[in-house]
Protein backbone atom coordinates (compact mmCIF):
# COMPACT_ATOMS: atom_id res chain seq x y z
CA UNK A 1 0.00 0.00 0.00
CA UNK A 2 1.10 3.50 -1.04
CA UNK A 3 -1.06 6.25 -0.94
CA UNK A 4 -1.50 9.61 0.72
CA UNK A 5 -4.63 10.10 2.79
CA UNK A 6 -6.21 13.15 3.90
CA UNK A 7 -6.89 14.51 7.17
CA UNK A 8 -9.76 16.52 7.76
CA UNK A 9 -9.27 17.58 11.60
CA UNK A 10 -6.07 19.20 10.78
CA UNK A 11 -6.52 19.73 6.96
CA UNK A 12 -3.31 17.82 5.69
CA UNK A 13 -1.92 14.90 4.26
CA UNK A 14 -0.69 11.90 5.65
CA UNK A 15 1.62 9.45 3.66
CA UNK A 16 0.33 5.99 3.80
CA UNK A 17 3.25 3.51 3.18
CA UNK A 18 3.01 0.39 4.24
CA UNK A 19 5.41 -1.17 2.17
CA UNK A 20 8.15 0.58 4.07
CA UNK A 21 7.32 -1.73 7.09
CA UNK A 22 9.23 -4.93 5.35
CA UNK A 23 12.54 -2.79 4.79
CA UNK A 24 15.40 -5.85 5.59
CA UNK A 25 17.50 -5.17 8.18
CA UNK A 26 20.93 -4.81 7.10
CA UNK A 27 23.93 -7.18 7.59
CA UNK A 28 26.64 -5.51 9.86
CA UNK A 29 29.11 -6.75 7.69
CA UNK A 30 27.79 -4.89 4.68
CA UNK A 31 26.75 -1.33 3.36
CA UNK A 32 25.32 -0.37 -0.02
CA UNK A 33 26.41 3.09 0.42
CA UNK A 34 29.94 2.13 0.51
CA UNK A 35 31.80 1.73 -2.25
CA UNK A 36 32.35 -1.71 -3.43
CA UNK A 37 28.94 -2.88 -2.53
CA UNK A 38 27.78 -2.49 -6.14
CA UNK A 39 25.20 -0.17 -5.56
CA UNK A 40 27.27 2.79 -5.67
CA UNK A 41 30.31 4.23 -7.41
CA UNK A 42 33.57 2.66 -6.34
CA UNK A 43 34.69 6.67 -6.23
CA UNK A 44 32.79 9.27 -5.37
CA UNK A 45 32.80 12.43 -2.58
CA UNK A 46 28.70 12.56 -2.40
CA UNK A 47 26.28 11.06 -4.52
CA UNK A 48 22.63 11.12 -5.23
CA UNK A 49 21.20 7.60 -4.63
CA UNK A 50 17.59 7.08 -5.09
CA UNK A 51 15.51 5.91 -1.86
CA UNK A 52 14.77 1.67 -2.41
CA UNK A 53 11.58 2.33 -0.16
CA UNK A 54 10.27 5.66 -0.98
CA UNK A 55 7.15 6.80 0.27
CA UNK A 56 6.43 8.72 -2.83
CA UNK A 57 7.03 7.63 -6.61
CA UNK A 58 6.99 9.18 -10.00
CA UNK A 59 4.89 5.68 -10.76
CA UNK A 60 2.45 5.12 -7.94
CA UNK A 61 0.01 2.75 -7.61
CA UNK A 62 -3.57 3.47 -7.86
CA UNK A 63 -4.79 4.04 -4.17
CA UNK A 64 -6.78 1.43 -2.23
CA UNK A 65 -10.53 1.66 -2.73
CA UNK A 66 -11.13 3.18 1.20
CA UNK A 67 -12.42 6.19 -0.30
CA UNK A 68 -16.12 8.36 0.99
CA UNK A 69 -17.48 11.87 0.70
CA UNK A 70 -15.18 12.63 3.96
CA UNK A 71 -11.80 10.49 3.70
CA UNK A 72 -9.97 11.63 0.70
CA UNK A 73 -7.20 9.45 -1.26
CA UNK A 74 -4.61 10.40 -3.96
CA UNK A 75 -1.89 8.48 -5.80
CA UNK A 76 1.39 8.99 -3.60
CA UNK A 77 2.95 10.66 -6.36
CA UNK A 78 6.36 12.60 -5.89
CA UNK A 79 10.14 11.31 -5.50
CA UNK A 80 12.07 10.13 -2.74
CA UNK A 81 16.29 10.73 -2.94
CA UNK A 82 19.01 9.48 -0.58
CA UNK A 83 22.05 12.08 0.04
CA UNK A 84 24.94 9.77 0.73
CA UNK A 85 27.52 12.42 2.32
CA UNK A 86 30.42 10.59 2.34
CA UNK A 87 32.10 7.23 1.16
CA UNK A 88 33.27 6.66 4.49
CA UNK A 89 31.23 4.26 6.42
CA UNK A 90 31.48 6.10 9.81
CA UNK A 91 32.31 9.91 9.17
CA UNK A 92 29.88 12.88 10.15
CA UNK A 93 29.29 15.97 9.02
CA UNK A 94 31.54 17.77 11.50
CA UNK A 95 33.99 15.73 10.15
CA UNK A 96 33.87 16.86 6.97
CA UNK A 97 36.25 19.81 5.32
CA UNK A 98 35.44 22.51 3.55
CA UNK A 99 35.54 21.56 0.36
CA UNK A 100 33.83 18.63 1.03
CA UNK A 101 30.90 20.59 2.66
CA UNK A 102 30.80 22.59 -0.37
CA UNK A 103 30.66 19.74 -2.90
CA UNK A 104 27.71 18.51 -0.65
CA UNK A 105 25.75 21.61 -1.06
CA UNK A 106 26.15 21.47 -4.49
CA UNK A 107 24.19 18.42 -4.47
CA UNK A 108 21.33 19.72 -2.00
CA UNK A 109 21.33 22.84 -4.95
CA UNK A 110 21.04 20.58 -7.71
CA UNK A 111 18.69 18.06 -6.58
CA UNK A 112 16.70 20.99 -5.46
CA UNK A 113 16.90 22.71 -8.98
CA UNK A 114 15.78 19.06 -10.50
CA UNK A 115 13.02 18.13 -8.14
CA UNK A 116 10.97 21.83 -8.26
CA UNK A 117 11.10 21.10 -12.04
CA UNK A 118 8.28 18.24 -11.89
CA UNK A 119 5.18 20.63 -12.26
CA UNK A 120 3.41 17.89 -9.58
CA UNK A 121 5.13 18.58 -7.04
CA UNK A 122 4.36 21.31 -4.52
CA UNK A 123 7.34 21.20 -2.01
CA UNK A 124 11.19 20.04 -1.96
CA UNK A 125 12.42 18.92 1.43
CA UNK A 126 16.15 18.53 2.16
CA UNK A 127 16.76 16.99 5.73
CA UNK A 128 18.76 14.57 7.83
CA UNK A 129 18.15 12.15 10.71
CA UNK A 130 21.42 11.51 12.57
CA UNK A 131 21.42 8.95 15.37
CA UNK A 132 19.24 6.27 17.03
CA UNK A 133 17.32 8.13 19.27
CA UNK A 134 16.01 9.63 15.94
CA UNK A 135 15.42 6.23 15.01
CA UNK A 136 18.34 6.07 11.81
CA UNK A 137 19.27 2.42 11.81
CA UNK A 138 21.59 3.50 8.67
CA UNK A 139 25.06 4.58 10.30
CA UNK A 140 26.49 5.59 6.95
CA UNK A 141 26.50 9.68 6.79
CA UNK A 142 23.41 10.40 4.79
CA UNK A 143 20.53 12.40 4.67
CA UNK A 144 17.37 12.71 2.42
CA UNK A 145 15.12 14.51 -0.25
CA UNK A 146 11.44 14.35 -0.39
CA UNK A 147 9.07 15.29 -3.43
CA UNK A 148 5.68 16.01 -1.76
CA UNK A 149 3.34 16.40 -4.11
CA UNK A 150 0.99 18.81 -1.58
CA UNK A 151 2.23 21.34 0.40
CA UNK A 152 2.94 19.99 4.64
CA UNK A 153 1.15 21.51 6.95
CA UNK A 154 4.01 23.43 8.80
CA UNK A 155 5.33 24.98 5.54
CA UNK A 156 1.70 26.25 4.85
CA UNK A 157 1.80 28.17 8.87
CA UNK A 158 4.96 29.39 8.16
CA UNK A 159 3.40 31.11 4.53
CA UNK A 160 0.29 31.61 6.02
CA UNK A 161 2.46 34.00 8.50
CA UNK A 162 4.84 35.44 5.87
CA UNK A 163 1.58 36.27 4.12
CA UNK A 164 -0.26 38.37 7.04
CA UNK A 165 3.08 40.19 7.75
CA UNK A 166 3.50 41.00 4.12
CA UNK A 167 -0.04 42.45 4.53
CA UNK A 168 0.03 44.10 7.72
CA UNK A 169 3.55 45.67 7.96
CA UNK A 170 4.94 45.11 4.53
CA UNK A 171 8.05 43.61 5.63
CA UNK A 172 8.67 39.97 5.50
CA UNK A 173 8.49 38.04 9.23
CA UNK A 174 11.62 35.98 8.88
CA UNK A 175 13.47 39.43 8.27
CA UNK A 176 11.62 40.91 11.41
CA UNK A 177 12.75 37.55 13.42
CA UNK A 178 16.08 37.99 12.53
CA UNK A 179 16.42 42.18 12.92
CA UNK A 180 15.05 41.10 16.35
CA UNK A 181 17.39 38.60 17.19
CA UNK A 182 20.94 40.23 16.43
CA UNK A 183 19.81 43.37 18.05
CA UNK A 184 18.91 41.38 21.46
CA UNK A 185 22.12 39.66 20.68
CA UNK A 186 21.38 37.09 23.96
CA UNK A 187 20.63 34.11 21.65
CA UNK A 188 22.93 34.99 18.84
CA UNK A 189 25.45 31.97 18.68
CA UNK A 190 27.33 32.58 16.04
CA UNK A 191 27.40 34.75 12.77
CA UNK A 192 29.25 34.90 9.25
CA UNK A 193 28.78 37.65 6.53
CA UNK A 194 25.78 35.87 5.29
CA UNK A 195 24.13 33.42 8.17
CA UNK A 196 23.24 33.63 11.34
CA UNK A 197 22.93 30.59 13.51
CA UNK A 198 20.67 31.45 16.83
CA UNK A 199 18.61 29.65 19.52
CA UNK A 200 15.24 31.39 18.33
CA UNK A 201 13.19 33.39 21.15
CA UNK A 202 10.52 30.58 20.90
CA UNK A 203 12.79 27.59 21.28
CA UNK A 204 10.87 24.34 21.84
CA UNK A 205 13.87 22.03 22.49
CA UNK A 206 16.77 23.08 24.80
CA UNK A 207 19.58 23.28 21.88
CA UNK A 208 16.81 23.76 18.85
CA UNK A 209 19.22 25.85 16.42
CA UNK A 210 18.66 27.94 13.54
CA UNK A 211 20.46 29.21 10.48
CA UNK A 212 18.85 31.96 8.82
CA UNK A 213 20.11 33.82 5.50
CA UNK A 214 20.79 37.24 6.54
CA UNK A 215 19.86 38.40 2.43
CA UNK A 216 16.23 37.78 2.34
CA UNK A 217 16.57 34.70 -0.23
CA UNK A 218 13.43 32.44 -0.74
CA UNK A 219 15.81 29.16 -1.42
CA UNK A 220 19.07 27.47 -1.81
CA UNK A 221 19.14 27.93 -5.39
CA UNK A 222 19.24 32.19 -5.23
CA UNK A 223 22.30 31.59 -3.13
CA UNK A 224 25.54 33.31 -4.85
CA UNK A 225 28.46 30.51 -4.71
CA UNK A 226 29.98 32.43 -1.70
CA UNK A 227 26.75 32.95 0.25
CA UNK A 228 26.37 28.77 -0.52
CA UNK A 229 29.90 27.69 0.70
CA UNK A 230 29.61 29.77 3.62
CA UNK A 231 26.42 28.47 4.69
CA UNK A 232 28.01 24.70 3.83
CA UNK A 233 30.62 25.15 6.43
CA UNK A 234 28.41 27.02 9.13
CA UNK A 235 26.13 23.95 8.86
CA UNK A 236 29.17 21.73 9.95
CA UNK A 237 30.06 23.91 12.52
CA UNK A 238 26.67 23.79 13.93
CA UNK A 239 26.51 19.66 13.48
CA UNK A 240 29.85 20.01 15.24
CA UNK A 241 28.85 22.61 18.32
CA UNK A 242 26.42 19.97 19.17
CA UNK A 243 28.75 17.03 19.33
CA UNK A 244 31.17 19.16 21.67
CA UNK A 245 28.45 19.75 24.04
CA UNK A 246 29.10 16.76 25.70
CA UNK A 247 31.48 14.35 23.27
CA UNK A 248 29.25 12.63 21.76
CA UNK A 249 27.52 11.64 18.21
CA UNK A 250 24.64 14.38 19.19
CA UNK A 251 21.25 12.94 17.50
CA UNK A 252 19.41 15.77 15.24
CA UNK A 253 17.21 16.31 12.74
CA UNK A 254 18.33 19.21 10.32
CA UNK A 255 15.41 20.44 8.37
CA UNK A 256 16.10 23.17 5.56
CA UNK A 257 13.03 24.91 4.82
CA UNK A 258 12.68 26.63 1.04
CA UNK A 259 10.16 28.12 -0.74
CA UNK A 260 7.27 25.83 -1.34
CA UNK A 261 7.38 25.50 -5.62
CA UNK A 262 4.62 25.42 -8.31
CA UNK A 263 2.34 27.19 -6.18
CA UNK A 264 -0.92 29.34 -7.16
CA UNK A 265 -0.55 32.92 -7.24
CA UNK A 266 -4.49 33.38 -6.16
CA UNK A 267 -3.89 30.91 -2.97
CA UNK A 268 -0.98 33.70 -1.77
CA UNK A 269 -2.48 37.02 -2.68
CA UNK A 270 -0.64 38.95 -0.35
CA UNK A 271 2.84 37.46 -1.67
CA UNK A 272 4.64 37.85 -4.59
CA UNK A 273 4.57 35.07 -6.50
CA UNK A 274 7.34 34.11 -9.42
CA UNK A 275 7.40 31.08 -11.23
CA UNK A 276 5.35 29.17 -8.57
CA UNK A 277 7.41 29.99 -5.56
CA UNK A 278 6.41 32.31 -3.65
CA UNK A 279 8.10 35.29 -1.52
CA UNK A 280 9.55 33.16 1.60
CA UNK A 281 12.84 33.33 3.72
CA UNK A 282 15.54 30.56 3.70
CA UNK A 283 16.47 28.93 6.87
CA UNK A 284 17.36 25.27 8.55
CA UNK A 285 15.94 24.54 11.66
CA UNK A 286 17.38 21.39 14.03
CA UNK A 287 15.63 19.59 16.08
CA UNK A 288 17.89 17.73 18.73
CA UNK A 289 16.49 15.56 21.24
CA UNK A 290 19.21 15.42 23.74
CA UNK A 291 18.12 17.60 26.98
CA UNK A 292 21.38 16.61 28.71
CA UNK A 293 24.40 14.01 27.63
CA UNK A 294 22.16 10.99 28.93
CA UNK A 295 18.75 12.15 28.65
CA UNK A 296 16.26 12.64 25.94
CA UNK A 297 13.69 15.40 25.85
CA UNK A 298 10.72 13.00 24.98
CA UNK A 299 7.67 14.97 23.18
CA UNK A 300 4.80 13.77 25.54
CA UNK A 301 0.82 14.31 25.18
CA UNK A 302 1.16 18.51 25.37
CA UNK A 303 3.68 18.55 22.54
CA UNK A 304 2.27 15.89 20.46
CA UNK A 305 -1.29 15.58 21.14
CA UNK A 306 -2.45 19.72 20.96
CA UNK A 307 1.45 21.05 19.79
CA UNK A 308 1.56 22.47 23.14
CA UNK A 309 6.08 22.81 23.20
CA UNK A 310 7.17 23.06 26.74
CA UNK A 311 10.78 23.64 26.80
CA UNK A 312 12.54 23.20 30.45
CA UNK A 313 15.63 25.81 29.45
CA UNK A 314 15.84 29.10 29.06
CA UNK A 315 17.07 30.04 25.52
CA UNK A 316 19.17 32.69 26.74
CA UNK A 317 21.44 30.71 29.25
CA UNK A 318 21.57 27.93 26.47
CA UNK A 319 22.90 30.11 24.21
CA UNK A 320 26.01 30.92 26.19
CA UNK A 321 26.81 26.91 26.49
CA UNK A 322 26.29 26.22 22.38
CA UNK A 323 28.46 29.21 22.00
CA UNK A 324 30.93 27.72 24.40
CA UNK A 325 30.55 24.21 22.72
CA UNK A 326 31.26 26.12 19.16
CA UNK A 327 34.23 27.70 20.42
CA UNK A 328 35.40 24.23 21.56
CA UNK A 329 34.63 22.23 18.39
CA UNK A 330 36.47 25.17 16.39
CA UNK A 331 39.81 24.55 18.32
CA UNK A 332 40.00 21.17 18.44
CA UNK A 333 40.03 20.59 14.79
CA UNK A 334 41.39 17.56 13.23
CA UNK A 335 41.26 16.01 16.83
CA UNK A 336 37.81 16.56 17.14
CA UNK A 337 37.22 12.85 15.43
CA UNK A 338 39.40 11.30 18.62
CA UNK A 339 37.29 13.83 21.11
CA UNK A 340 33.78 11.87 20.24
CA UNK A 341 32.44 8.92 21.76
Amino acid sequence: MAEIRWNPMTEDWVMIASHRQNRPQMPRDWCPFCPGSGRVPDDYDVYCYDNDFPALSATPPEPDDVATGLFAVAPAYGKCEVILYSPEHRRTVPELGDEHMVKLMDLWRERFACLRQDPLVRYVFIFENRGDAVGVTMPHPHGQIYAYPFLPKKMELELGAQSRSRRETGDCLFCRILADERGDGRRIIDENEHFVLYLPFWSEYPYGVQIMARRHVGSLCELTEEEAASLAILIRDAAGMLDALFHIRFPYMMCMHNAPVNQNPADWPDLEVKQGQPDFHFHIEFFPPMRSADKIKYNASSETGVWAHCNTTAPEAVAVELRDALARFRAEGPGYRDSVK
